[in-house]
C-alpha cells in the first residue's frame, strides 16, 4: 500500500448527506401522485370538522378517539375497551393489505401512500415553489449565504413549520371535540398535553419532511428489510433494460445515435427526478420506493429521440430472458393474479368480511355478574340464605333505558325460590343512562326450608331485558347460588 493511500482503518464508518434535489416531472405516475396525496391530506386534516349526530348524550364529532372515557367513534361506529379485536382486526387487514401489494407491485405503498413520502412531496412541492426546481435549488444551495438565500430559507422553512403546526394541531384534534380545543388552543385555556404533543408533530414533520426525507425511508423505516421476503421473480418491479442501452453514450442536439451505440444517452433524466437520488441503470436498490416516475423521465426522452419507450420500464425478474431475447412477455395481470397474491387477498378479505359481520351481530348491552367470594352466603336471623353479587350492565344505545332484573334456573324454568331485592331501588327494574356502564348490587334471598338453601351450590342465570321496547334486548350470565348444604 502506497505511503499515500488512507488506511482502510481510516475510512469513515458514516458519510455526511448529500441533498437531493428531484426534478420535476409530468406524466400519469405523477400525476396519480399529486392526486392520492390530495386525497390523503384532505381526509387527514378534514375528518376531525365533519360532524356526526349521535344524541344529546354522545360527543357529534364522527371520528374521535374519545380516550377520557375509553372510546372509539367512527361515524356510525361505536368501539369499546373490550372491543378492542375489532381494532387489532383492522391492524391485522393493513399488515395483509402491505403483504398484498407488495407481492403484487413491490413498495408501491411507499412510493405513494407512506407518510413519509407524502409530507415529503408536500415540503418538495413548497422548495420547488420557493427556490425554483432543480438546477435553480442546487445552485442556491452551493453558493454562499447572501440576502437571497437567507430570504428564501426563511421563507421555506416557515412554509415548513406552518405546514408541521396543521399536521400536529389536526393531530390531537382526532382526541377531543375540534372546534373546543382549537377555541381553547387559541385562548391559552388548552391543557399543556396538548401543547406538547403538537409541538412534537411540529417538530418531527419539519425535520423528517424536510431534512431526513430519504434517511428515514433507508435508516429508520424496517419495511425495505421486510420487502425482499415478499416479493418474489413474479413481483413487477422497475428495472433497466441494459441490453437495450448499453453501450452509453452522450447525444448532443440534432445528432443521431452512432453505430452500435445503445438507447441510454446518459442523460441522466432517471436519476434527477428520483427523490431517493438513486441510479436505477445499477440495477435494483434498497432504497428504491417503486414511485416510478423514473420510468416516465426515461419515457419522455426515448419520445425525443425516437427510441421505443420501456428503456426503465415495469416488469417482473421472471420476465428478463424473454425480454432479453426478444419473445413475448407474460401478461401483467398474469403476475399480479397468480396464487400467492390471491391467497392475500382470500386472507384480507376474509377478516374485512368477519369484522363487518361482528359489527352487525354485536349486540347493544352487555351484561356480566360478579358474586361475592368472601363470604359465599351470608345467614339472615329467621335462616334465610342470602347471596350477594354485583351487576355491570353496560348501555350502548344512544338514550337512557330501563331493564327489568331477573332469574331461572340453570334450565332456563322460573325459580319463585329466590327473592331478589336490588340495593337502593324499588322494584326489578334499573334505569341506565345513555352509552354508560351502570354497576349495581344484587341480593337472591332463599328460605330456609327452600331446596336452594340445603343445597350446595346451585347453577343459576341472572338476565336483563330491556323494558317497553317491541323488539326488547336482552342478555343473560351463568352464575351460582351458594347454600349452607355439604
Amino acid at each position: 500500500m502506497s505511503a499515500n493511500q488512507p488506511s482502510p482503518d481510516d475510512a469513515p464508518l458514516y458519510f455526511a448527506r448529500e441533498p437531493i434535489f428531484p426534478r420535476r416531472i409530468s406524466g400519469k405516475f405523477r400525476s396519480l401522485k399529486w392526486v392520492l396525496m390530495a386525497l390523503m391530506l384532505g381526509i387527514y386534516y378534514i375528518l376531525p370538522w365533519i360532524r356526526w349526530d349521535r344524541g344529546a348524550a354522545l360527543p357529534d364529532q364522527a371520528v374521535l378517539l374519545d380516550l377520557a372515557n375509553r372510546r372509539f367513534f367512527f361515524f356510525g361506529l361505536e368501539i369499546w375497551p373490550h372491543e378492542f379485536y375489532f381494532v387489532a382486526g383492522l391492524l391485522i387487514m393493513a399488515g395483509l393489505g402491505l403483504f398484498l401489494f407488495t407481492s403484487a407491485l413491490g413498495r408501491v405503498w411507499c412510493g405513494y401512500a407512506c407518510p413519509q413520502t407524502v409530507w415529503t412531496d408536500l415540503y418538495i412541492l413548497v422548495e420547488r415553489w420557493v427556490e425554483g426546481d432543480r438546477n435553480n435549488r442546487i445552485r442556491l444551495h452551493r453558493q454562499a449565504w447572501n440576502a437571497e438565500k437567507i430570504r428564501k430559507r426563511l421563507i421555506k422553512w416557515g412554509l415548513w413549520l406552518f405546514i408541521g403546526l396543521a399536521t400536529g394541531g389536526a393531530w390531537v384534534f382526532y382526541f377531543t371535540d375540534a372546534p373546543t380545543l382549537l377555541s381553547d388552543l387559541l385562548t391559552g385555556d388548552a391543557s399543556p398535553i396538548a401543547y406538547t404533543t403538537i409541538a412534537i408533530a411540529t417538530a418531527t414533520t419539519f425535520a423528517f419532511g424536510g431534512f431526513a426525507r430519504e434517511q428515514m425511508c433507508i435508516y429508520a423505516c424496517p419495511w425495505p428489510r421486510i420487502q425482499a421476503a415478499m416479493m418474489d421473480e413474479d413481483t413487477i418491479t422497475i428495472a433497466y433494460r441494459e441490453w437495450r442501452g448499453r453501450t452509453r453514450g452522450k447525444l448532443q442536439k440534432n445528432e443521431k445515435l452512432a453505430e452500435g451505440q445503445g438507447d441510454c444517452i446518459d442523460c441522466m433524466a432517471c436519476v434527477n427526478v428520483c427523490p431517493m437520488g438513486i441510479d436505477i441503470r445499477n440495477g435494483q436498490h434498497l432504497e428504491c420506493i417503486t414511485c416510478w416516475l423514473c420510468i416516465e423521465a426515461c419515457n419522455d426522452m426515448m419520445d425525443k429521440i425516437r427510441k421505443p419507450r420501456g428503456l426503465v420500464g415495469y416488469m417482473a425478474l421472471k420476465d428478463e430472458t424473454n425480454d432479453l431475447a426478444g419473445n413475448k412477455v407474460t401478461n401483467i395481470w398474469k403476475h399480479v393474479l397468480r396464487p400467492r397474491t390471491l391467497l392475500y387477498f382470500t386472507l384480507w378479505s376474509g377478516f374485512g368480511i368477519a369484522l363487518v359481520v361482528g359489527l352487525f351481530l354485536r349486540s347493544p348491552l352487555d351484561f356480566n355478574v360478579t358474586p361475592s367470594r368472601d363470604p359465599l352466603f351470608v345467614t339472615q336471623s329467621d335462616g334465610t340464605i342470602r347471596n350477594i353479587y354485583t351487576l355491570r350492565i353496560r348501555n350502548k344505545h344512544g338514550s337512557e333505558e330501563t331493564f327489568r332484573i331477573s332469574a331461572t334456573t340453570a334450565d332456563y324454568e322460573e325459580t319463585q325460590a329466590l327473592k331478589l331485592t336490588l340495593e337502593g331501588v324499588e322494584g326489578d327494574t334499573v334505569t341506565v343512562p345513555a352509552d354508560q356502564l351502570y354497576n349495581q348490587r344484587l341480593y337472591f334471598d332463599a328460605g330456609p326450608a327452600s331446596d336452594l338453601a340445603g343445597a350446595k351450590r346451585t347453577e343459576i342465570m341472572i338476565w336483563v331485558e330491556q323494558v317497553g321496547e317491541d323488539e326488547p334486548v336482552s342478555d343473560s350470565a351463568d352464575t351460582v347460588f351458594n347454600g349452607k348444604g355439604k
